[in-house]
């Protein structure tokens, strides 16, 4: 049987040496967040032209563009499939078991959830100036108070949505 579980030490390990690594080569620190927004405003221009898309007023100051970053995030989706596929527990599915028990086994509903916590996440994540690998992994390598005051926020925020979520119901007691 494959093992679904990797050392969180080896993981914290390997995450070091990439954020070494990336900031000498690149001489940026690992995030995502800005990526996903120019990579976002770079698709935009190719059906609504890139000269609508830099007078927008947040794009201005971001070029939309492909860049160091958008192959971390891409080499991110690569690796986590990677990763499910290698432990043995890589499986399609519309529904997760967990939220189907919680939520129901509504499909169009979980899709909704996951879009809309996925842009307001990605909306905090910019109005925050970074996501959890820019502020979290980045910024506490840093020792940055930034990044400190955000682990403990995204944890606080974590613990509650999870236990607005999948709390437990009357029926299921």
């Amino acid at each position: 049987m494959k093992n679904p579980s990797w050392s969180p030490y080896l993981v914290g390990a390997g995450i070091g040496i990439l954020s070494w690594l990336v900031f000498l080569v690149v001489n940026k620190p690992l995030g995502m967040s800005t990526e996903v927004s120019k990579f976002s405003g770079w698709l935009a221009g190719l059906f609504v032209g890139m000269d609508a898309v830099t007078e927008n007023a947040y794009w201005a100051g971001k070029t939309p563009k492909f860049g160091y970053s958008t192959v971390f995030l891409l080499a991110t989706i690569v690796g986590a499939f990677l990763s499910a596929k290698w432990s043995g527990t890589f499986r399609w599915e519309k529904v997760p078991q967990v939220w189907s028990e919680h939520r129901g086994p509504g499909v169009m509903g979980r899709m909704m959830a996951a879009f809309w916590g996925g842009a307001i996440l990605l909306y905090g994540a910019r109005m925050a100036g970074g996501c959890t690998s820019g502020h979290g992994i980045s910024g506490t390598l840093q020792l940055a108070v930034s990044g400190w005051v955000f682990f403990a926020a995204m944890f606080a925020a974590g613990i509650g949505t999870a236990a607005v979520l999948f709390r437990k119901s009357k029926t299921q007691s």
